[in-house]
């Protein structure tokens, strides 16, 4: 089974997000450059229930949040997800140091990553 292990919460104003979040629940913040700002969200103890995730700029200008699941082999599981009708709209991507993700549709029009963790990756 494969679970949900990271999400995005996609901002037209990531400063405005960054401060609410903050504010309302305590999450701290880390900005990683991967071309554009990607703050990575300490949202609680690693002990306790709950994932972490991140806050970036929205690509399309409308706030969103995408839900990543991780997976033993992308590869493998890009080409179930398409064979099951998924549509890949990010295709397998380098994270330098940390992994490999992509981007899906599912039939109905969700969208949700995939991550195969690897520290061996380099751009």
């Amino acid at each position: 089974m494969n679970r949900f292990v990271h999400f995005e919460l996609n901002s037209p104003d990531c400063e405005k997000t960054l401060a609410f979040f903050k504010s309302a629940f305590g999450w701290e913040f880390n900005t990683w450059d991967m071309g554009f700002p990607y703050h990575l969200a300490t949202t609680g103890d690693k002990g306790t229930p709950g994932i972490d995730g991140a806050v970036m700029p929205s690509q399309d200008g409308k706030p969103s949040t995408v839900n990543i699941i991780e997976v033993d082999n992308i590869d493998e599981s890009i080409e179930k997800l398409k064979s099951l009708g998924g549509n890949c709209v990010v295709e397998k991507m380098p994270i330098p140091s940390v992994g490999y993700s992509a981007y899906f549709l599912d039939p109905a029009g969700l969208l949700f990553g995939i991550f195969q963790g690897d520290p061996t990756v380099t751009a």
